[in-house]
């Protein structure tokens, strides 16, 4: 069997910045930056930027990084998340990443499994 020499690594700074698609190709928005557990060294959360997405004005939101999947093609993340999920999304603090029980809610919002088992 041959081994590949293309890796799936990517630095985060390199995903700061890159355009996540709609099922239906439009742009919705972009990751500003990535929420990365510190034990598992998962990547939990991409804090999206969605700048007039539906009617959104511009603003961060954190989605589960479960709900993205790379598209080598787009060279950007495809996404099936809509406008009332995003709004819908169970409200955060300002320490919204240190609350438990704000992530299982939202895991289960978005309908993806925890990132933490």
């Amino acid at each position: 069997m041959e081994q590949s020499t293309q890796r799936n690594l990517v630095s985060s700074s390199d995903v700061n910045g890159t355009t996540v698609y709609g099922s239906d190709g439009a742009n919705i928005g972009t990751i500003d930056h990535l929420m990365i557990d510190k034990v598992s060294g998962k990547v939990a959360y991409a804090v999206m930027g969605f700048g007039g997405f539906l009617g959104l004005g511009e603003d961060h939101f954190p989605v589960p990084w479960g709900k993205l999947r790379y598209d080598t093609e787009k060279g950007g993340f495809v996404t099936d998340i809509t406008e009332s999920q995003v709004t819908g999304a169970p409200d955060r603090r300002d320490d919204w990443y240190a609350d438990p029980d704000w992530e299982r809610r939202t895991h289960e919002h978005y309908g993806v499994p925890f990132y933490w088992m």
